[in-house]
């Protein structure tokens, strides 16, 4: 029997590693795990010859430039329109000559961030950061060349790479105190729940294209979220709050990226987890490393 090829990009990254995790418990799939070092997502060739060659019925496209104050610096802006934007146009390209599906994952920095309510799918896209920009690029790719599924996410944490969650349990560990803003909302995204949401959609046997909203359930500032990490680890750290004009950053960050993920539950019957459960489950698992 000839198993069904999911090719799945940015695979060492934190969603990727994730869904590496995964691909053992879909016997029925090839996984393709790829990073630049196997596939060249910027180079539109090198997406066609493997495609030709290996045919896969799936494209999962975890890889982004998501260094995004680094983005900001003009002499980085190829590499990030290339991995942000063109790419996305080449996998969607690719994906329709071979009619395979195409889930690309996105971001809330599609926003401006000035929203008070959960964004909507619909909502108007106003992205200002260069990161944001390139995305909202990408996206626009990704829906014109093929019946893509667009995911966007934010605040997104795993034992793998480098997040927020991992950054505040090394400075905890370090530093008798630490400074968070607390004028930026959100809600956290583990992984590994973003990763079983895309392999649910994979494995339902049905494909409803468009963009949809995943984050874990909740809504918190990102001193709240360091201020549940020293809760859940025991942290003798003093946490402050602080405003984000304390805290000047090369790209600006959304004050709002509270998602509403109404659609995705109802379409695909996704059960979205509450994020402190979501937190607790990953900081055990870092702990087991």
């Amino acid at each position: 029997m000839t198993h069904k090829k999911i090719l799945v990009t940015g695979s060492n990254g934190q969603l990727g590693s994730e869904i590496r995790g995964l691909s053992g418990s879909y016997p029925e799939y090839t996984f393709l795990f790829t990073d630049k070092e196997e596939l060249s997502i910027i180079d539109e060739k090198a997406v066609n010859t493997f495609f030709d060659e290996h045919q896969p019925v799936f494209c999962i496209n975890c890889a982004a430039y998501t260094a995004v104050d680094k983005a900001e610096d003009p002499a980085e802006r190829p590499l990030v329109d290339a991995l942000n934007s063109d790419a996305a146009g080449y996998l969607a390209k690719a994906c329709a000559r071979h009619n395979a599906k195409f889930i690309h994952v996105s971001t809330d920095y599609v926003f401006d961030g000035n929203n008070t309510v959960p964004y909507k799918e619909t909502d108007i896209t106003e992205p200002a950061s260069v990161y944001g920009i390139t995305k909202l690029n990408g996206e626009k790719q990704a829906a014109a060349h093929t019946d893509s599924i667009i995911i966007r996410t934010a605040w997104v944490y795993s034992p793998y790479g480098k997040n927020f969650v991992k950054t505040m349990l090394q400075l905890m560990q370090t530093r008798p105190q630490i400074s968070v803003v607390s004028d930026q909302y959100g809600t956290p995204t583990y992984a590994a729940d973003l990763a079983a949401t895309i392999m649910q959609i994979v494995a339902s046997g049905k494909w409803h294209p468009g963009i949809y909203h995943y984050t874990n359930e909740g809504k918190i500032n990102w001193y709240e979220f360091a201020l549940a990490i020293k809760e859940i680890t025991g942290a003798a750290c003093e946490v402050k709050a602080i405003p984000t004009s304390e805290y000047p950053t090369p790209a600006k960050r959304p004050a709002w990226s509270v998602l509403d993920k109404s659609k995705i539950r109802e379409v695909y019957a996704i059960e979205i987890p509450d994020w402190r459960n979501s937190l607790e489950a990953c900081i055990s698992k870092i702990r087991l490393y």
